[in-house]
């Protein structure tokens, strides 16, 4: 899955691809957030990104990407959903 680098506005919500931004493999971008990522909003005015993601670094700063989501998101998902229960 591609992500790229997101600038957000929360009170106008307006999102724009951060200047100077390149596209990341999105499993990349998780490991190096240590997972600590959460889905925001569905996006539907870029034509290649599906979702807007804020991740948190180690002193706790947002960081937003945009994420084209596809079936391998959501089977990641699942893994990590059951790994975090104990029944992988």
């Amino acid at each position: 899955m591609k992500s790229i680098q997101a600038e957000y506005n929360e009170a106008s919500r307006e999102i724009t691809i951060k200047k100077d931004a390149n596209v990341e493999d999105w499993v990349s971008v998780c490991r190096r957030f240590n997972d600590d990522v959460s889905r925001i909003c569905d996006v539907t005015d870029m034509e290649e990104y599906t979702g807007l993601f804020e991740c948190f670094d180690d002193q706790n700063n947002k960081h937003y990407y945009l994420v084209k989501e596809d079936k391998a998101l959501h089977r990641m998902k699942r893994r990590h959903f059951y790994e975090n229960l104990g029944i992988d």
